[in-house]
């Protein structure tokens, strides 16, 4: 049986929100997913599934709605798609850990929106909207060298780009590619 590895990506888990992690993995388990693994407490998670795509997604979406109360949008590329973001980095140069973010978009943002938010940055701040697509997700990047905590693009940007997204910080990106490729042994 063909299975994938799906990254797990929960939007707007922090604060009040949360999705601890022994109990996520535990959860996932008990599922029927192979090697659920959690990356720290912030909504991240990988699971290896031989479900489609979309049957993966509801069943992980029912389990955090029964267990968690959690009913925000869940990301899932696989660890092939996940291994494109690295690839497609604008920011090669300048991947310093915590101050460039790879996002996932649920869909193209209007030009208006991206131009508004380019708009925003300062000094060498930039915002970068690729072309291609990963599997059914769009993706951007931020470039917030000065910190994302105390940019205004970073402020504006999960209102100003007008589509669902989720935004993950390049150490954090670095990680569940590691953690994917360890997943699939390679």
């Amino acid at each position: 049986m063909d299975t994938t590895t799906f990254l797990l990506l929960f939007r707007g888990v922090g604060g009040p929100v949360q999705l601890p992690v022994a109990e996520l993995r535990a959860g996932l388990t008990e599922a029927g997913f192979k090697q659920a693994t959690t990356y720290i407490n912030s909504g991240n998670a990988l699971v290896r599934s031989a479900l489609s795509r979309e049957e993966t997604l509801a069943k992980v979406a029912e389990l955090c709605k029964k267990k968690f109360n959690y009913e925000r949008p869940i990301f899932i590329p696989t660890a092939a798609e996940w291994a494109q973001v690295l690839k497609l980095d604008p920011f090669p140069r300048k991947a310093e850990g915590k101050h460039v973010h790879a996002v996932l978009l649920s869909a193209m943002p209007k030009p208006e929106a991206v131009k508004a938010l380019q708009a925003l940055a300062v000094g060498s701040e930039e915002l970068k909207v690729m072309k291609q697509a990963i599997g059914p997700y769009h993706l951007c990047y931020l470039h917030t060298p000065y910190g994302f905590g105390t940019s205004k693009l970073g402020e504006k940007f999960d209102k100003g780009i007008g589509v669902v997204n989720t935004a993950r910080n390049w150490n954090t990106v670095l990680k569940m590619h590691e953690l994917a490729q360890g997943l699939e042994g390679t």
